[in-house]
C-alpha cells in the first residue's frame, strides 16, 4: 500500500521542460549495484518526479571527491569511501544504503588443502587492491581465528581473480554478487569465509549521499530524488529479469550472463530487501559499528594522514528524513 501511494505521488508530479537538473556520480563502472538508478531513470520515475537526472560515468576521481567538490549533487559510494571522506572532514551526509547485507567475502581455491580456516592464511600470499581497509579486515579475521596476522601482499587490482584462479596467490577478497557470480560462470571451484564470522562488524554497502549544505538548502528536492530512486530499486528487486535487461541496454557489458546472474544472486540473497524494512534503509547500529571498527583499526585518517580518534558519535553522518 505504501509503495502504491508513493508511486501515485511520483506520477502526479508534472514532467515538463522545467524539470530540475540533478547529477549523481558512480563509485565504479556501471554494474548491478546501480540498477535502481537506471530503473528510476529509464522507467520514467525521475521524470515523473520533475527531475532530469544525469548519471555521471565512473572516472579516475572518486565519487566522494566529486560530491564534496560540488561537481555532482549526489554520489553512490562504498561504505569505506563515504566514511573515509566524512571522517577527514568532507561535508557530506549518507541518505541511503543499497545492500542490506555484506556482499564482500574472503575467497580461496577449494583445492588448496592448506586452508580450512582464516588462521591458515598466516604466511600465505594475498592478492590485494591497495587499501588500508584490507589489512585491517584480513588481520582481524586471522587473529580472531587464533592465528598471527603475518602474510604477504601483492597489489594486483582486478588481476587478483585471475591470479587466484591460476594458483599464483592464495586468497583475495571479492563481492559475492559480482566476482563471485563470475567465478561460478567460469566454473571455478572456490570457497569463502564470511567477514562477520571472524570479528568484522556486519555492514551494509553502497551508500548514496549528498552534500550536507545541499540537503539543508533543498530538502524537498533531495526527498523527490531519493523517493524516485527508492522506487527504482524496489522495482528491480521485484523484477530482477527485467531489471537485468534494462541495465544491459544502458551499458556496455561484454558478458550479459554476468549481469543476469548477478541480479538473480542479489534477489536470491535478499540483499536489496530486509523483511519489512524499506529498501535503502540505513541501520544506524551497524553503521556506527563499522565506523568504530574503522577508527579503532587506524583506517580512518585526517587530511594530513594522521590516524583519527573515535569521536564517540557518528549519528550526524546519516539523515533519512526523506523517508518520513
Amino acid at each position: 500500500m505504501i509503495r502504491s501511494l508513493m508511486t501515485s505521488a511520483l506520477l502526479a508530479l508534472p514532467a515538463s521542460a522545467s524539470a530540475e537538473d540533478l547529477s549523481i556520480a558512480l563509485d565504479w563502472t556501471l554494474n548491478t549495484n546501480h540498477v535502481g538508478l537506471i530503473a528510476a531513470r529509464d522507467r520514467g520515475l525521475y521524470e515523473a518526479a520533475g527531475l532530469e537526472v544525469e548519471i555521471l560515468p565512473y572516472s579516475d576521481t572518486s565519487s566522494t571527491a566529486l560530491l564534496a567538490a560540488g561537481v555532482a549533487d549526489f554520489a553512490y559510494m562504498t561504505s569505506l569511501g563515504f566514511m573515509s571522506a566524512r571522517a577527514s572532514g568532507a561535508g557530506i551526509t549518507a541518505l541511503w544504503a543499497t545492500m542490506q547485507q555484506e556482499t564482500g567475502r574472503l575467497v580461496y581455491n577449494s583445492d588448496n588443502r592448506e586452508i580450512s580456516t582464516p588462521a591458515d592464511l598466516e604466511g600465505k600470499t594475498y592478492a590485494g587492491f591497495g587499501s588500508a581497509w584490507e589489512d585491517a579486515l584480513i588481520s582481524t579475521m586471522i587473529e580472531h581465528d587464533g592465528g598471527t596476522a603475518e602474510y604477504d601482499t601483492v597489489t594486483l587490482g582486478t588481476g587478483a581473480y585471475e591470479a587466484l584462479a591460476t594458483g599464483a596467490v592464495d586468497f583475495t577478497l571479492e563481492v559475492a554478487t559480482w566476482e563471485g557470480v563470475n567465478s561460478e560462470l567460469l566454473g571455478r571451484d572456490q570457497s569463502s569465509f564470511a567477514y562477520a564470522d571472524y570479528g568484522i562488524p556486519e555492514q551494509q554497502g553502497g551508500y548514496i549521499g549528498t552534500r550536507s549544505d545541499y540537503l539543508a538548502e533543498a530538502p524537498a528536492l533531495v526527498a523527490r530524488f531519493m523517493r524516485a530512486t527508492q522506487e527504482g530499486y524496489a522495482w528491480a528487486a521485484r523484477h530482477p529479469e527485467e531489471a537485468a535487461e534494462l541495465l544491459l541496454a544502458a551499458g556496455d557489458f561484454p558478458n550479459p550472463a554476468l549481469v543476469r546472474g548477478s541480479m538473480q544472486a542479489i534477489v536470491a540473497g535478499d540483499y536489496l530487501t530486509d523483511g519489512e524494512t524499506p529498501v535503502g534503509s540505513i541501520d544506524r547500529e551497524r553503521f556506527s559499528g563499522m565506523a568504530q571498527f574503522l577508527y579503532q583499526s587506524g583506517v580512518l585518517k585526517d587530511g594530513s594522514g594522521e590516524v583519527l580518534g573515535w569521536p564517540g558519535d557518528v549519528s550526524g553522518w546519516v539523515d533519512q528524513g526523506w523517508m518520513e
